[in-house]
């Protein structure tokens, strides 16, 4: 096998990762019960999925054709920056907007501390 086989191959499998963990972010999207566990599903596996397939796309670009790609080196740097920040304010908002926990919610660490607001 040549170099080139090998390396290509390495992008493809940083591409399915990045697929598989979209695919686990959309079935806790449907599956778990409340606004902060499909945030936290949504904004960690996502983001992961979503750096995982740019980065894998970025690899092969670059031992194909030798190019390295600053659009894409942008939008890792830029998913890695606005999604986690983003999944973090939506939270944010429900349970200010007094957004209920789940049942199986075993701890609310925030209302004693918000209390004082």
């Amino acid at each position: 096998m040549s170099v080139s086989v090998i390396s290509e191959s390495i992008a493809a499998v940083f591409i399915l990762l990045g697929t598989g963990f979209s695919f686990l972010s959309a079935i806790g999207l449907i599956r778990l019960p409340d606004v902060y566990t499909r945030s936290h599903a949504a904004s960690k596996s996502a983001s992961l999925g979503v750096l995982c397939t740019l980065f894998g796309t970025f690899l092969y670009f670059w031992i194909s054709d030798g190019v390295i790609s600053i659009r894409l080196i942008l939008g890792i740097f830029f998913v890695f920056l606005t999604i986690p920040v983003g999944g973090h304010l939506l939270s944010r908002a429900a349970y200010r907007s007094n957004v209920e926990l789940a049942k199986e919610s075993v701890q609310d660490d925030l209302k004693k501390v918000l209390k004082g607001d």
